[in-house]
């Protein structure tokens, strides 16, 4: 289960670890923005850390997946007043932090030795005796222009200038030659007046210019200009900080080279309805077509009222009850697997038995346990599909006739029903009770009934009731996908018009087919030599209605 991170703290905390009097600083570059740019060396002293410094891009959700549940996180960039922290103030926060032996994690946007301060921190860690480590980290210099699609050096353009606009001794004279890159970052003001300045020190107002904001994160945005007007675009953009503009010759292969902001599901915003702990292979595979997730959960799943009844079944699957046991989720895998442990048992108890799963998910859940399961559908990834591939119960073949099915205390009768008619036993047990959770924040209900969602992928008939019943249904806008029929049926009950189904009933399919259909959309404005918009930025007013 993923650990739900620890409130930021701006104090220092009391405790020490055991059998270390001195602590140790380890100076981390986070990169600019995306935490996939995080070294292994990075996640590996993240991991390990009593305490992490924060700076500015990267917070507790970026990183809470690999720091320790007990991690205490202190702000660096901003006191308790909001105001930023001065150099010295910073040094300071961590030199405390490592006080009792503490390992200390000192977070630092980009690469710490590039315009970071970093020397300030290190030398105060040297002044108390701390002992330290930097981990570089990939600058912002190479990085946003990398994921703008615009390299700083090409055949015709071999240097490349990086320039401080806040230097008021830089001679722009130096570089205004055509086969020079220059790379300019700062505040949106300063980095529009750089552009002038530049101008006006000779360098042809014909040169390409590309702006980029935000750059690595789902915000990014870059806007293209020419030396002579992008200054005037700049300011008249309101783009956000950071900033970072390249010129130069190699600007012209953006149009071949953008492979970030082109991705299918660039910017948008979905919504994941699920349990956060079964969320991270969704929001995952999300974040890799350029999505930006949101989980709200809206079941949890807890242990059956009473244990008797799974208690007798791994009783009897022990000795020898069954032919047959039947998985059709991730929870009812986990809850046998628990119950196992729980009574001293490991998968060798399955020896003799057939093993199925419905669907890739669940069976990799199997082979995690190192149980290889024995059926899989070959069609549909759902009960109906499992059915279609099991083999009726033969009195000659089959010693026994009996199935277990540890299943949710709400599945549905279909595959029972349907094990019955070819000649199976079936017990069908309560491995885990869904209950509904508790309604989410109201902004977050706000947004998913006002349209300010792109998407929301439903990963079960449950999923869809139970979002609808905490938090009201989805605007017109909000793109819908569903796993599998029977989710999309669910959806359509409630008056949903479903607009992606998943080919298999897993959630990296269901994941490819909403980016699948993104790149239609998107395919189809270029086409028609419209903007590239999401659906959030369509919003109609029309409820959705059931087709």
């Amino acid at each position: 289960m993923t650990p739900t991170p620890p409130t930021r703290s701006s104090t220092d905390s009391k405790g020490t670890a055991p059998g270390r009097a001195t602590g140790t600083v380890a100076f981390v570059g986070t990169g600019p923005g995306d935490p996939g740019l995080l070294t292994l060396r990075a996640v590996d002293l993240i991991a390990a850390a009593d305490v992490v410094v924060l700076d500015q891009l990267l917070g507790e959700r970026h990183i809470a997946r690999w720091a320790r549940a007990d991690v205490e996180y202190v702000d660096a960039a901003f006191g308790v007043d909001g105001a930023p922290l001065t150099q010295a103030n910073r040094a300071k926060l961590v030199t405390r932090a490592a006080k009792g032996g503490r390992r200390v994690v000192r977070l630092m946007d980009g690469d710490p030795s590039t315009f970071n301060g970093l020397a300030e921190e290190a030398l105060a860690c040297r002044k108390a005796g701390l002992p330290f480590e930097v981990v570089p980290g990939v600058s912002a210099v190479s990085a946003v222009p990398a994921y703008a699609g615009v390299p700083l050096t090409t055949k015709a353009s071999r240097a490349v200038h990086v320039i401080t606009p806040h230097d008021t001794k830089v001679d722009w004279a130096r570089s205004t030659g055509d086969d020079v890159t220059v790379v300019v970052m700062g505040e949106p003001a300063v980095v529009s007046a750089a552009l002038v300045d530049l101008l006006a020190a000779g360098r042809d107002g014909s040169t390409p210019v590309a702006v980029t904001s935000q750059g690595t994160s789902t915000e990014q945005r870059t806007l293209t200009a020419t030396l002579a007007d992008a200054a005037a675009k700049v300011v008249a953009s309101g783009l956000p900080r950071p900033v970072l503009a390249v010129v130069g010759a190699p600007v012209a292969l953006r149009d071949e080279l953008s492979w970030f902001e082109t991705k299918p599901l660039f910017g948008w915003r979905v919504l994941v309805p699920r349990t956060k702990d079964q969320a991270v292979a969704t929001t995952d595979r999300l974040a890799e077509f350029g999505a930006v997730s949101e989980v709200v959960p809206t079941i949890s799943v807890e242990p059956p009222r009473t244990p008797q009844q799974m208690e007798r079944a791994i009783k009897g699957l022990v000795t020898g009850r069954y032919e047959w046991v039947g998985f059709t989720s991730v929870n009812a895998v986990r809850a046998v697997r628990e119950k196992f442990e729980e009574f001293g048992l490991d998968a060798r108890a399955f020896s003799g038995l057939k093993v199925a799963a419905v669907g890739g998910v669940t069976a990799h859940a199997l082979q995690d346990w190192g149980i290889e399961p024995d059926l899989v559908p070959s069609g549909e990834q759902s009960a109906h599909g499992l059915l279609e591939d099991w083999p009726p119960f033969d009195d000659v073949l089959d010693p026994i006739n009996r199935v277990f099915l540890p299943r949710a205390d709400i599945a549905t009768d279909t595959l029972v029903a349907g094990l019955h008619d070819i000649g199976w036993e079936v017990d069908d047990v309560t491995a885990y009770r869904t209950v509904r959770a508790a309604p989410p924040a109201a902004p977050v209900r706000e947004a998913i009934k006002s349209g300010t969602f792109d998407a929301v992928v439903f990963t079960s008939s449950s999923t869809v009731r139970n979002l609808v019943g905490i938090a009201g249904k989805p605007h017109a806008s909000t793109v819908v996908a569903c796993i599998g029929p029977a989710t999309a049926k669910t959806a359509e009950e409630h008056g949903l018009r479903v607009d992606v189904l998943a080919p298999e009933a897993s959630a990296g399919a269901l994941v490819e087919a909403l980016a699948e259909y993104g790149a239609g959309l998107r395919l189809a404005a270029l086409e028609a030599g419209e903007p590239v918009v999401r659906p959030s930025e369509r919003k109609n007013s029309a409820r959705r209605k059931a087709r």
